[in-house]
């Protein structure tokens, strides 16, 4: 199966994307397509030996919309040498087809300039909508308006209704575009909301039209003209759609700001010259500079230099991160002081900020689950509203009503009808709420990931790298009575840097964090398995580095001054190791020990707490011994500690859990977590962790606080609950509207709704739903 994305054009309503939906799902060899009414984006996966990016293509435009290739960047050649191929790429790219770097800011420039021309054409409707309604309504107010007596509705009526025709023209024109795109979709039997607005305010025109006629022979048909009806549909809903647009644009600005944040140039330094280069032609293994208050064009690795960077448009985190020789570096992160020098790692669509924006246009282009009830409701709605249009004039007409009442009955309930506010209700809150949710460094890999996240019962957390540091750490340093500390880490030191695990390193970074100067040389050095080390020193005594059995094993006596220690630091999570001296023939004596720990990060507490303040059970997993598991448990107070876990087995708790009715969050950021995070409901994966895990990941967590998770869950709340209130408002607007426009209260109240009123709700009705869909980017994820 291959997956590609599309960019569909021409689409104006939920019925449009409903239409493409279903032209291409009947394609056999298409397992899956959505499309995004507000991103104009259709995913699709489909069989590529029974479908064809071409099959794909002409069968949506013989539905009536433009489709093509929507082309992500390509990798950047990684190698020095590559650069003159890559200049070819790009030369051939610039001469050929358009060079898919550029294609963003293209599609963005293309945007604005349509958006402006939407804007210069409604400016010239609401003028001559204007001086229509000056004509046509300025004789009715109680202090009439003044007009010419050449185009006066008494002296001249014949005049007065041309004048109108000829206001009514420029109008149509510039909304055009309904007619064009509403009867092209009629005709290619995919009717939309153009369509709606289209044949309401042409009947209208029309049937003013054949009024204009019959004015010169009857003066009091000037009452049945129309035309200012038919005017102000059409520049009311050109302002809802300009309205839309705009605010439509605001909720992708999250991707929009993420891809600003890539410098233009960078600073090459080659054969010892500093050369300003285009960023985009750096290729891996470059080495650039970059000085202090400007931001880091690539990926890489610094190798020369120090300073601090602000990575808040990656992790959220608002204090900068120190950088030293060997650290990583993303780019489009500040560098707030220092000269660096970076050894770039990582280039074009492989770059981290490129693989979070291709995240969260992914996100953006998968549907959560809650919009099916919408999709469903819109691939019928214009039909049916058109049929309930028809029946009322009838039936109205057939009550005994003239032609100018069964008129605006169904002129009324054309235009009041709003797929859009159907359409947008969904993707215009997943838009934003992803885009808040990539501020705070969670990015969301779908809809529905970001629907279920909301729902869960029970938090399931890996202990190693993720509620502790995946660091191990010496917490305490315990000596014998008459012993020096910086002695006993100095010589366990020396010992250890003949190791190779992670303890040994937490030892040495201890000692040299603790100034220890005292140097031993090592002439001999073994290791007993699963016990510790042994080894002996230039003057001939022997080292004993390991286990408490390692050093009962060969005569030492434990000190009382130990013992406590000894009983109580396990107890607390940590590892314990000793250090014995044996000297001649005498019996080696146990100087002290080392406790080892891999400590719990500042937040997890915090964090687990206000999981639970939500009435969310948690629950800490690991491949651990039992005590240390329940020691750290103890000390973030999870609900419950799965300890002694099989990375194969991780997956199969989960599950359990699930079978328990509980709806279950994965946490981790292993390899050995991959399993379960696919297995549960909704899997997060730290962005420090491995790249299976953040592959398996529903979420991924670009900072390492478990704070996020908390975040995670609220913005799914958050979400959710604003595309409900959408989806509510759009069904409301349409279920009340539609009949009240259809003459229900008529019998009532004996008053009818105005086309021109009907034509203002349809308007402000999508401009609500997307404005309540903007209203998450004031949320804050923080829980108060």
């Amino acid at each position: 199966m291959k997956e590609e994305t599309y960019i569909i054009t021409g689409m104006s309503c939920a019925a449009c994307s409903s239409a493409v939906e279903r032209v291409t799902r009947k394609l056999e060899g298409v397992e899956e397509s959505n499309v995004n009414l507000a991103t104009g984006r259709m995913s699709i996966r489909y069989d590529q030996e029974k479908v064809s990016p071409q099959l794909i293509m002409s069968k949506v435009e013989r539905a009536g919309f433009g489709c093509q290739p929507y082309i992500q960047e390509q990798t950047t050649p990684s190698a020095g040498s590559a650069r003159d191929k890559f200049q070819e790429t790009q030369y051939v790219a610039s001469h050929g087809k358009e060079h898919s770097s550029n294609q963003n800011a293209k599609s963005s420039e293309q945007k604005n300039r349509e958006l402006q021309e939407k804007k210069y054409r409604l400016v010239g409707a609401w003028i001559f909508t204007l001086a229509l309604m000056y004509v046509s309504m300025g004789s009715m107010l109680p202090t009439p308006l003044p007009l010419p007596e050449l185009v006066q509705g008494a002296s001249h009526p014949s005049n007065f209704a041309l004048l109108q025709l000829l206001l009514t023209i420029p109008v149509l024109f510039y909304g055009r575009y309904f007619y064009s795109n509403g009867f092209s979709a009629l005709f290619h039997g995919n009717p939309n909301m153009n369509s709606l607005v289209a044949v309401g305010s042409l009947v209208s025109f029309v049937y003013s039209l054949g009024i204009t006629f019959l004015v010169a022979d009857n003066p009091h048909q000037l009452h049945h003209l129309y035309y200012e009806s038919a005017t102000m549909v059409l520049t009311f809903v050109m302002t809802g759609k300009y309205l839309e647009e705009k605010s439509k644009k605001k909720t992708g600005s999250a991707i929009t700001a993420l891809m600003e944040l890539s410098p233009p140039t960078a600073f090459l330094l080659k054969n010892g010259n500093t050369v300003e280069v285009p960023a985009e032609q750096l290729v891996v293994g470059d080495l650039i500079l970059v000085k202090p208050g400007s931001r880091i064009p690539a990926d890489g690795e610094v190798v020369q230099g120090s300073g601090g960077v602000d990575e808040s448009m990656l992790t959220g985190e608002s204090l900068p991160v120190e950088k030293i020789v060997g650290s990583a570096v993303t780019g489009g992160s500040m560098n707030l002081n220092g000269v660096l020098q970076i050894r770039v790692s990582r280039v074009g669509k492989d770059s981290t900020l490129a693989r979070i924006v291709a995240f969260m246009e992914e996100a953006q282009g998968k549907k959560a689950p809650i919009a099916k009830i919408a999709d469903r409701v819109s691939g019928i709605f214009v039909p049916v509203v058109m049929a309930i249009a028809a029946v009322a004039a009838v039936v109205w007409f057939i009550a005994g009503k003239d032609v100018a009442f069964v008129l605006q009955i169904f002129t009324s309930v054309l235009v009041i009808a709003c797929p859009c506010a159907l359409g947008l209700a969904t993707p215009a809150a997943i838009m934003v709420g992803t885009g808040l949710g990539a501020t705070y460094g969670i990015l969301v890999r779908s809809g529905e990931a970001l629907e279920v996240a909301g729902k869960t019962t029970a938090v399931v957390l890996d202990k190693t790298g993720t509620v502790t540091q995946g660091k191990p750490q010496v917490t305490q340093v315990v000596v014998a009575e008459g012993v020096d500390k910086k002695y006993l880490l100095s010589l366990v030191a020396a010992v250890e840097s003949q190791a190779q695990h992670p303890l040994a390193q937490a030892i040495l970074d201890e000692a040299a964090k603790s100034s220890c100067s005292q140097n031993f040389s090592i002439t001999s050095f073994e290791t007993i398995p699963g016990k510790g080390i042994t080894a002996t020193l230039q003057q001939g005594a022997t080292v004993l580095v390991g286990s408490l059995r390692l050093m009962e094993e060969s005569g030492s006596v434990l000190p009382q001054s130990l013992a406590k220690a000894s009983q109580e630091l396990p107890e607390q999570g940590n590892t314990l190791v000793f250090a014995a001296l044996q000297e001649g023939n005498a019996m080696a004596k146990i100087l002290g020990l080392i406790a080892i720990a891999d400590p719990i990060r500042e937040t997890s507490f915090e964090a687990i707490q206000q999981l639970k303040s939500m009435g969310i059970k948690t629950i800490l997993l690991t491949g651990d011994n039992k005590g240390a598991a329940q020691a750290i448990g103890n000390q973030v107070q999870v609900d419950q500690v799965i300890a002694q876990v099989l990375p194969k087995e991780k997956a199969q708790v989960v599950a359990g859990l699930q079978k328990e009715g509980l709806q279950v969050m994965m946490v981790g950021d292993g390899i050995n977590d991959a399993p379960a995070l696919v297995q549960a409901d909704s899997g997060v994966a730290m962005g420090g962790g491995s790249d299976i895990a953040v592959e398996a990941g529903d979420v991924i967590l670009m900072g390492s606080s478990l704070l996020d998770v908390v975040k995670t869950i609220r913005l799914s709340k958050l979400t959710i609950t604003n595309i409900r209130q959408n989806l509510f408002w759009a069904f409301l607007y349409n279920t009340i509207g539609i009949p009240v426009a259809a003459g229900l209260l008529y019998p009532i109240t004996g008053h009818l709704m105005s086309p021109m009123l009907a034509a203002l709700a349809m308007s402000l009705s999508s401009v609500c739903v997307v404005s309540n869909a903007l209203r998450l980017r004031t949320k804050k994820l923080e829980i108060q």
